[in-house]
């Protein structure tokens, strides 16, 4: 069995999904791997911050076309670095700034604006 690094995803269909995803979900977590198996500290920490104030979190595993994805996520909010949280379409941050805005109490209402 090999790997195969070739994405399964166009450039194009990449940023089509991110575009989409965003402008149709209240709160959505760019991570790497799924909710039940994130790939990443910092994906699992993202999504454990998010679950505990919203059940209906939308995710998308940018694992299948990463490079695609870096390149669309940073046309959407400057960073390319996953994981990336949108709230009513705007970009939040990632596990630190949310890390950050649980810490001052502020993530339930960010998460539910």
């Amino acid at each position: 069995m090999s790997f195969d690094p070739t994405p399964s995803l166009s450039e194009e269909e990449v940023r089509e999904t991110v575009e989409s995803t965003i402008a149709e979900n209240d709160v959505v977590l760019f991570m790497k791997g799924t909710p039940l198996m994130p790939q990443c500290g910092y994906s699992r920490r993202a999504l454990g911050l998010i679950q505990q104030h919203r059940e209906d979190v939308a995710t998308v595993d940018v694992l299948e076309a990463l490079d695609y994805y870096r390149a669309a996520l940073d046309e959407q909010s400057g960073w390319e670095t996953i994981p990336q949280t949108y709230v009513d379409g705007e970009f939040v941050g990632g596990s630190d700034i949310l890390a950050e805005l649980d810490e001052r109490g502020e993530l339930s209402a960010t998460l539910n604006a």
